[in-house]
């Protein structure tokens, strides 16, 4: 065909100027296959049917403007920068309470009506219910919901539904194209395209997702939306976006769909999920300490600590040890093996390839379940403390926090914090679980007063408060 066209047009025009037009013409005339360029129309049409809108409401909540906040980050330009998608302002407890109300997406991923979303779309919700694209509505039970993932499982009463095809998140590259399908601002079943910009993003606050980052647009609505490849694969969960207006800068993250599953069937079996932990403080590698031990690259986790009585001190492990991989995966960033020691199966053994004073080395390990719900450790530092529940969490105005009830004497925190207390960040860390305020210890520096967000008869409070 280009050949016909040259010969037409090459006489008047001369031949290169000919073959840039004939070449102009066939890059318009080819199908979006032949350019290996998505059907995006194709794409949307199979799989807008199985893409939800998500409405919550939370009763006693307090009255006032319903705006976009930020999450509970480190402070910083970074911290600044990140939300989610579904935060409201916290508000006066003393205002007067009504029902709060958010939008939200999900898709379905079985025909009986299993339903998968984001954690912080229903958290809190009293009320959830679902609106498919037929514009059929139904009531959804809460089947469960991960917090440390971000992943929640919806059930309705429905036979016979659309559902999406599940890929493989471990497969996807940087640069494929990807779809997005949700609800932004309550828009339903809008579609954005762009592509994979990174893989395995380490967030702020995010342990056990690396994230996918995409240039699609996405805002709020959007949150667990579909994230789709070229092949109408569902590879992610739409779940944050990096702004510093509450709008679309360019950047949003998705949950890799290999770990949404995992936590979707943990839900759905037994109504939680169950990780595995080794009991060690990680940092990472920067160049001085690769060259100290003999490397190449930056890859690896440095052990700085090993906590008493865990699977790491049992195991052999040494402060100083530099894991390079765990259970035949390696570690390239420190960020990773939290995520692999998580997926671990809990009482089974696993390896961990290390590099102790120079020669590598294979240790036996075996990973015990990470205690999310456990009371107080003795790494809590003399502090008693107990997870609020929903209806306090709503009345006070906020996401999360630890009501404290008692301080032993002789804590390092005596004198500071009280008895009624609410913790909302130690170290910087949010207080979801008493899990969460040993590790914010356990990471604290020794060279200065660690930092403490409270509520203190429902004022917010800062403290600096030193551990020694």
């Amino acid at each position: 065909m280009i050949d016909t066209v040259v010969a037409r047009i090459a006489r008047p025009l001369g031949y290169a100027t000919a073959l840039l037009m004939a070449a102009f013409v066939w890059a318009l005339a080819v199908s979006p296959a032949e350019a290996k360029y998505p059907d995006f129309v194709e794409l949307s049409k199979e799989n807008a049917p199985a893409v939800v809108n998500i409405n919550t409401v939370t009763k006693g909540r307090a009255s006032g403007p319903s705006v976009p906040m930020m999450p509970d980050l480190p402070p910083g330009p970074l911290g600044d920068m990140f939300r989610d998608f579904f935060e409201q302002m916290p508000q006066n407890p003393q205002q007067r309470s009504h029902p709060a109300q958010s939008l939200g997406s999900g898709f379905i991923i079985s025909e009986d009506g299993y339903i998968l979303t984001n954690a912080h779309v229903v958290g809190q919700a009293d009320e959830i219910s679902v609106r498919l694209s037929d514009q059929k509505e139904y009531e959804a039970e809460l089947v469960g919901e991960d917090e440390r993932t971000d992943i929640a499982l919806l059930k309705i009463d429905a036979e016979g539904l659309p559902t999406v095809d599940i890929g493989d998140s471990d497969d996807v590259e940087v640069g494929e194209w990807v779809l997005a399908i949700g609800a932004p601002f309550g828009l339903d079943h809008s579609a954005t395209h762009g592509i994979v910009s990174a893989m395995g993003r380490d967030l702020p606050n995010e342990s056990y997702v690396p994230f996918i980052q995409t240039d699609a647009p996405v805002n709020p609505g959007n949150s667990g939306g579909p994230l789709i490849n070229a092949d109408g694969e569902v590879i992610g969960v739409n779940s944050q976006i990096y702004t510093s207006s509450g709008g679309y800068m360019g950047i949003s993250f998705a949950i890799p769909v290999n770990v949404a599953m995992n936590v979707a069937e943990q839900l759905k079996d037994k109504g939680q999920v169950t990780r595995g932990y080794l009991g060690v403080m990680i940092q990472p590698v920067t160049e001085e300490l690769a060259r100290s031990f003999g490397l190449d690259d930056t890859r690896g986790a440095l052990v700085a600590q090993v906590q008493p009585d865990t699977p790491a001190e049992k195991a052999g492990i040494e402060s100083g040890d530099l894991i390079i991989e765990f259970n035949g995966k390696a570690v390239k960033r420190s960020g990773q093996l939290p995520m692999l020691v998580g997926d671990a199966p809990v009482g089974e053994p696993a390896t961990v390839t290390i590099i102790r004073e120079g020669e590598e080395k294979e240790i036996e390990v075996v990973p015990e379940e990470l205690d999310d719900t456990a009371g107080t450790r003795p790494s809590q530092l003399g502090l008693s403390v107990e997870p609020l529940e929903k209806a306090d969490l709503a009345r006070m105005g906020v996401r999360y926090g630890l009501a404290v009830d008692q301080v032993d004497e002789g804590s390092p925190f005596a004198g500071a914090i009280e008895a009624g207390d609410v913790l909302l960040e130690v170290n910087r860390r949010p207080m979801r679980n008493p899990a969460d305020l040993a590790e914010a210890l356990e990471a604290a520096p020794a060279d200065r007063p660690v930092a403490v967000r409270l509520l203190r008869r429902g004022r917010p409070l800062f403290l600096a408060v030193d551990l020694d």
